[in-house]
């Protein structure tokens, strides 16, 4: 984007912290955000490139008025984005912190802003503009330095006692790598390119052990799907468990679909450690496939891999430490290990987006390791290191990369109320 885009995108920061509209509970945030992503390929890749860093700072501003008094409340909530480009050369280019120009050069440079209006009434809650979603089936990500964005509208209610109930529908989508209203999502075959996304669902948290969440979607002219989630949290011990079933619908621009994905994890903490044990599995002769970057509530979708291949079953084990027992407040350690076997997409049905993707008996594992320290006291509380590590090892009928990848992330939020 344009040097002067980025200007008028830091002056809407600016006025968003000092901004003070007539409302109820107003506040604002300011994230900023330092990300160095280094991708070591040791494997050949079809760009040719046999590494990729980027290093950029970004900032996120976010303001969240209350509502004006009445009946039905108005107000608002605004969000604007800059990042700046501290390193990435057009060898190395391309790790989706950052656009890359028509030469293929990441952006010096780029931004983007955008708004929500806000109507409540009683406990129902309507919102229309761009925002970022949270749902099983429609989820907005945030793993680079520029969060997603949908446009739309989302109405949620709370009238109902441990329960939240939604229904939305989007029609524009703004990706991690781009400043525009006007992108796309993709996911493995399917796209939003020309369609929208609507949603539907509910979810229930009591104070009780048991928990669950209920929701369908629908992706204009390619899929429906419906999502399950049954929980249990007892003593020491946590259940959970996800279910998906996508079938192709209208005109099936990504051909047919008729894919089933659940996930089972079982997990038991003991003072500062905790073991994690899941299993996954894909049945279809499609993957599982979704559009937006966090749209996969299943065990074993991690950091790099979503083992979520055609006819894929994968098993995780997970280890955490959290330190603050052990006289490091603030210091945790996460180290976890996936495999997933079984993979044939021979299958995926002709004249679909899922031809000739896979092959059959594809196998790959990937093993992560975090470490993680946020400060606690002081002018700096909050400050928050994340060092991150990842291998992924593929055969050719995965069809995934061989990749080392190092993750340095610092973030600092400041917020405040009017």
């Amino acid at each position: 984007m344009p040097r002067a885009s980025s200007r008028i995108a830091l002056t809407l920061l600016t006025a968003l912290a000092v901004s003070q509209a007539q409302a109820d509970d107003p506040g604002w945030s300011l994230l900023s955000r330092n990300y160095l992503l280094h991708n070591d390929y040791r494997s050949p890749t079809g760009s040719g490139q046999s590494y990729r860093q980027e290093w950029a700072q970004g900032f996120i501003g976010e303001l969240r008025s209350g509502f004006t008094a009445g009946t039905v409340g108005v107000g608002i909530d605004a969000h604007a984005f800059l990042g700046l480009k501290l390193d990435g050369g057009r060898g190395h280019a391309g790790t989706g912190l950052l656009p890359r120009d028509s030469d293929g050069r990441a952006e010096s440079d780029y931004s983007s802003a955008g708004a929500a209006l806000k109507l409540r009434l009683g406990n129902t809650l309507l919102r229309y503009g761009e925002m970022t979603v949270e749902t099983p089936v429609f989820d907005t990500g945030d793993k680079r330095l520029h969060p997603e964005y949908a446009t739309g509208w989302l109405l949620e209610n709370t009238d109902l006692a441990d329960w939240r109930l939604q229904a939305g529908r989007f029609t524009a989508f703004n990706n991690q790598d781009n400043s525009s209203s006007h992108d796309d999502f993709s996911g493995v075959g399917a796209t939003t390119h020309g369609h929208a996304i609507s949603l539907a669902g509910a979810t229930y948290a009591p104070d009780g052990p048991f928990g669950g969440a209920l929701y369908a979607s629908q992706l204009e002219d390619t899929w429906r799907q419906g999502y399950l989630n049954l929980n249990l949290a007892e003593g020491n011990w946590r259940l959970d468990g996800n279910l998906y079933h996508t079938r192709d619908s209208g005109q099936a621009s990504a051909g047919a679909i008729d894919t089933r994905a659940y996930s089972l994890a079982a997990k038991y903490r003991r003072g500062a450690q905790a073991l994690t044990l899941a299993y996954q599995k894909i049945d279809g002769d499609t993957p599982f496939d979704f559009v937006g970057g966090d749209s996969i509530y299943l065990a074993n979708s991690i950091k790099y891999a979503d083992f979520n291949g055609p006819n894929e079953r994968s098993w995780q084990l997970r280890y955490d430490l959290d330190m603050a027992t052990l006289g490091v407040p603030g210091l945790s350690l996460m180290g976890r290990y996936v495999t997933g076997r079984g993979i044939d997409g021979t299958h995926a049905p002709a004249g679909g987006a899922y031809v000739a993707q896979q092959g059959h008996g594809g196998r790959h594992w990937e093993r992560d390791l975090d470490l993680k320290y946020v400060v606690q006291s002081g002018t700096a509380k909050d400050l928050s290191l994340s060092l991150s590590h990842v291998s992924h090892r593929a055969n050719s009928a995965q069809a995934g990369d061989d990749i080392d990848r190092l993750y340095l992330i610092i973030e600092y939020p400041l917020k405040g109320s009017f």
